[in-house]
């Protein structure tokens, strides 16, 4: 599938910030699922490009002059390849494997997350996954928005609270294949959209790969209980949301901040 892809990022201060640092994992890579025929960023300054331990494009932004605002342009062209029951088809990966099976800050499983991970008898196979993303929706319901870094909430909190979006159904996701010793790794990146409930031109959106012994990576969209395919572009994959978002940055001044976000995600090519 084609797609087209704009996003755009607005950040207004308060007061002036003296100095700001930002880090973008706002480009994807070719891989298994995805090409990328072109990508972009515009950004008010020079942006140096790296990559990251997990092998995400990684690129810094250092503001040493007074603003009141960053706003970052993307522009991309993306062609996805269906994937056959979300078997990704990459290889592991430069981190091993065990350390996708420890706990973060974000996925931590207490007692209620692992009876949660115990609904599903055997969620090592790719229909036991979305037997598992299922209970994680009917227990923690969606709600509307896109992504709010500002207020990560823990697997255990989006459990508790009953409602979260889809960075918090990823990290309960996480949490309950982790407790049952599955590798599984957290992803950034866009979805078309699908529901009348979603932005209506595409959105951000967070998903999960699992790694099952015979199969490889298996990617899940939990928040709809199903595999992720081609109506998805990668961004960023890594441990939790702290290491895989498209945005994080530290300043000095500014107080306040507004933050602004339009993602438009389109299957048709730009006139």
């Amino acid at each position: 599938m084609y797609l087209t892809i704009r996003h755009d990022t607005a950040y207004r201060y308060e007061t002036t910030v003296h100095y700001s640092i930002q880090q973008l994992r706002l480009t994807p890579s070719s891989g298994a699922s995805q090409t990328v025929r072109r990508w972009s960023i515009d950004a008010p300054g020079k942006l140096d490009s790296t990559f990251d331990a997990y092998g995400n494009v990684l690129h810094t932004l250092v503001l040493n002059k007074p603003h009141s605002e960053i706003r970052l342009h993307v522009t991309g062209e993306i062609d996805t390849i269906a994937l056959v029951d979300g078997q990704l088809r990459d290889a592991v990966g430069p981190v091993p494997l065990e350390h996708y099976t420890c706990a973060t800050r974000l996925t931590e499983a207490d007692a209620a997350v692992r009876e949660l991970a115990q609904a599903v008898a055997s969620p090592g196979t790719p229909q036991g996954l979305i037997q598992l993303a299922e209970a994680i929706a009917q227990r923690v319901k969606q709600q509307p928005g896109g992504a709010r870094p500002e207020q990560t909430s823990t697997a255990a909190e989006a459990l508790a609270l009953g409602h979260g979006i889809s960075q918090d159904h990823a990290h309960l996701m996480l949490a309950c294949c982790r407790s049952r010793g599955l590798p599984a790794r957290f992803v950034s990146g866009y979805i078309v959209p699908q529901e009348k409930g979603e932005a209506a031109h595409g959105a951000s959106h967070a998903w999960v790969d699992v790694w099952l012994d015979g199969s490889g990576w298996i990617s899940v969209d939990v928040t709809h209980a199903a595999f992720a395919s081609e109506i998805y572009c990668r961004l960023a994959a890594a441990r939790d949301y702290e290491a895989a978002a498209p945005v994080r940055g530290r300043r000095i001044g500014g107080v306040e901040e507004r933050l602004n976000v339009s993602v438009m995600v389109s299957t048709q090519a730009p006139q």
